[in-house]
């Protein structure tokens, strides 16, 4: 099944729509900044990353579908599989030095005006107050394809299902913050300038450390507001 097409749209749609008061009603009870999404046309979201449970939080406060890169784990899973590819996320093998495949699917889905999302972490951070080393790739596709990146600040997903239990806890809170979107036109067409995309990231970073109360202590660059 193609990552993008009818049928996933449709199933995503539909999906989004049946578990929303479930996990709006249990565990999600602050949403802010919606009207941050755009309402049509492509758009890059960048969450931090603490828990498996932060794919589905997201996606299903959100008024679009929205995609995710995901890792190739997900998709060997006995219970996640089916959602990857009912709801068409992008796979990202880790073990495949070539990436061509990954590329040419985020820019056919940034092309047809789509919404991705990535975690720009790579991996759920262990630690309770940090968030992991960032990868560029975010700022690379923004710049290359000329689209926005738009921060997200996931908070308490952790207490939900941590990075080292499969069990959901309840009376757990989770909120999510979604940031305005960021625009880099000055920077577009420099996504193999390195020096380039690890600014734009770290900026990017600097707005997720507000919007979820996460420290980031990998810096090479200073940001001013």
């Amino acid at each position: 099944m193609k990552s993008y097409s009818k049928t996933t749209f449709f199933t995503y749609f539909f999906l989004r729509k049946a578990l929303k008061p479930i996990i709006k009603g249990i565990w999600v009870k602050k949403v802010t900044g919606l009207e941050n999404i755009p309402k049509k046309g492509a758009a890059l979201f960048a969450l931090n990353h603490q828990s498996f449970f932060d794919f589905l939080t997201f996606s299903v406060v959100a008024n679009r579908n929205v995609h995710f890169l995901a890792a190739e784990k997900f998709f060997k899973s006995f219970f996640w599989k089916p959602i990857m590819l009912l709801t068409g996320q992008i796979k990202v093998d880790r073990t495949v030095s070539d990436k061509s495949h990954v590329h040419a699917t985020v820019a056919e889905h940034l092309r047809l005006g789509t919404l991705l999302a990535i975690f720009p972490e790579g991996t759920r951070s262990p630690h309770e107050f940090e968030m992991l080393k960032a990868y560029t790739g975010i700022a690379r596709y923004a710049l290359e394809h000329h689209v926005p990146i738009i921060p997200v600040g996931i908070v308490g997903a952790e207490k939900v299902q941590s990075k080292h239990s499969p069990k959901l806890l309840f009376k757990k809170v989770i909120e999510i913050h979604i940031g305005e979107p960021l625009h880099f036109n000055e920077h577009w067409d420099k996504h193999t300038d390195k020096e380039i995309c690890t600014i734009v990231t770290e900026k990017v970073i600097k707005k997720i450390e507000k919007l979820s109360g996460r420290k980031y202590p990998h810096y090479e660059h200073t940001h001013e507001e």
